[in-house]
């Protein structure tokens, strides 16, 4: 079964760092065209950060994370990552990585409608 993990959470100060990863079992995620998504409690899940298959020449950022998260893919290594920075009260949230079953032809980014497959999420919290 395919199955995406989340790892990378945790307690952080407002200006402070912390990297995300994204791994998965049973597929390669070079294939894939990988998302971010974050669900702060009483808020929809919004979409945060994308990144296209293969090299990963196209990313896209939320105009709310921009040039504060970088993501970013290591294929060998079969994990995506996505380095938060300067993090506010407000990235507050559970975060998620998600992918669409045959994305690999597909430009950044991807409604949350169309994700196939999600991992569980990792708890992300800014104390202010």
């Amino acid at each position: 079964q395919v199955q995406l993990v989340e790892s990378g959470g945790g307690l952080v100060r407002s200006g402070g760092s912390l990297r995300l990863n994204c791994t998965a079992s049973k597929f390669i995620l070079e294939d894939y065209v990988i998302m971010w998504f974050r669900q702060a409690p009483g808020k929809e899940r919004e979409g945060v950060s994308c990144i296209t298959s293969g090299d990963g020449t196209t990313k896209y950022y939320a105009d709310s994370v921009k040039g504060r998260f970088t993501i970013s893919r290591d294929n060998p290594k079969n994990t995506i990552y996505l380095q938060m920075d300067n993090l506010k009260f407000e990235d507050t949230g559970v975060y998620y990585c998600a992918t669409e079953e045959g994305s690999w032809y597909r430009e950044c980014p991807l409604p949350a409608t169309s994700m196939t497959y999600w991992g569980e999420g990792t708890l992300v919290t800014v104390s202010s």
